[in-house]
């Protein structure tokens, strides 16, 4: 595959721009880690810390003693497959909640802790008698960082709220259009393929179509792929393909928009200072002990550069000054010779 993406991106125009190399690095690296048992424990493990106590998913508990590089073991759990939506009645479960918390999950995962499930077929997804989802199958997981998070839930709004010029002020902002690309142009093209689809069930909607029109799209404007997304654009189709058979009346947009709108608030504004400047506090105990010091070590350093940029400025000027003074002498003794000979 990676001798396949080298040639592909060498000779077809659209290559280097999809990075089909750094897109075949980051699956194979999954792969390999999805062979290793101990780190998909510790997977499992991260996962159970972040929605331990949630009324929304349940993850089982790992057993180290027993866990090794070939061997993983963890609690049993008992649950209902989700494909088995018949099944799921029986035992009263609310299948449109059900589908709205699975909608909820995928976004806490991303959003909140920039940690997810990125292996979210039916297999690997159980109903507990709870109502809680039951999550098995850690060797592919996906993480992003702060900066995709952010950049993502622009997206995302500008997406639910038709704001269709953040979205593409966004992609140039982020690095993943050309800081040349027209702005305007841009979002016209977005509007082309986001408008048809809103205010319409999910049955109505196929986000495969619409992802493989977004990319027709981004080829005109030479967007470049972000190989880190790769695994969340693969897990929205899998969220797509559950909400479908869970209830195809869902509407996504709706859904979503109150916890993505509730995100950024905790980002930005008064709530999102006090919230970094919690997680900075540690930090400054550290930090603010220093600061006179480094203050004057720069102001020093400061000063005793601008003083050795001056002597090297005089030392220039006065070496100038004696090949000058130099030339000038010898000027007037050719005068005083040709003088004298005259």
């Amino acid at each position: 595959m990676e001798t396949a993406a080298w040639l592909l991106e060498s000779i077809w125009p659209d290559g280097k721009r999809l990075k089909l190399r750094e897109v075949v690095s980051e699956f194979a690296r999954h792969l390999e880690d999805e062979l290793d048992l101990v780190r998909e424990a510790s997977n499992c493990s991260q996962l159970r810390r972040n929605f331990l106590d949630s009324p929304l998913l349940f993850v089982p508990e790992v057993y180290w003693d027993y866990c090794y590089s070939e061997v993983m073991v963890m609690e049993r759990v008992k649950g209902t497959p989700i494909s088995h939506v018949d099944t799921l009645r029986e035992h009263n479960i609310d299948i449109p909640q059900l589908a709205r918390m699975g909608v909820e999950i995928f976004f806490t995962q991303v959003f909140r802790d920039g940690y997810f499930h990125a292996d979210m077929h039916p297999g690997n997804i159980f109903v507990g008698t709870d109502g809680r989802y039951i999550a098995v199958d850690f060797g592919i997981m996906g993480s992003l960082s702060d900066e995709d998070k952010n950049y993502l839930a622009q997206n995302f709004l500008g997406f639910f709220q038709r704001d269709y010029r953040r979205i593409a002020q966004t992609h140039v902002d982020a690095g993943w259009a050309p800081r040349n690309t027209r702005v305007d142009d841009f979002e016209a093209a977005i509007r082309a393929v986001c408008e048809p689809i809103f205010d319409k069930p999910l049955k109505e909607i196929y986000f495969g179509r619409v992802l493989l029109r977004l990319f027709q799209a981004s080829r005109q404007f030479n967007v470049e792929i972000q190989p880190q997304l790769v695994l969340l654009q693969k897990t929205l189709l899998n969220i797509e393909g559950l909400g479908r058979d869970l209830d195809p009346d869902l509407d996504l947009w709706k859904t979503a928009k109150p916890f993505l709108e509730n995100w950024m608030s905790e980002q930005i504004g008064w709530r999102g200072l006090l919230t970094h400047l919690q997680r900075e506090a540690p930090n400054w105990a550290t930090i603010l002990p220093e600061f006179p010091r480094l203050i004057h070590y720069h102001l020093t350093q400061e000063t005793a550069q601008v003083l050795e940029d001056r002597l090297t400025d005089l030392v220039a000027q006065e070496k100038s000054q004696s090949r000058l003074l130099a030339l000038l002498a010898t000027l007037l003794a050719a005068l005083l010779l040709v003088q004298i000979y005259l």
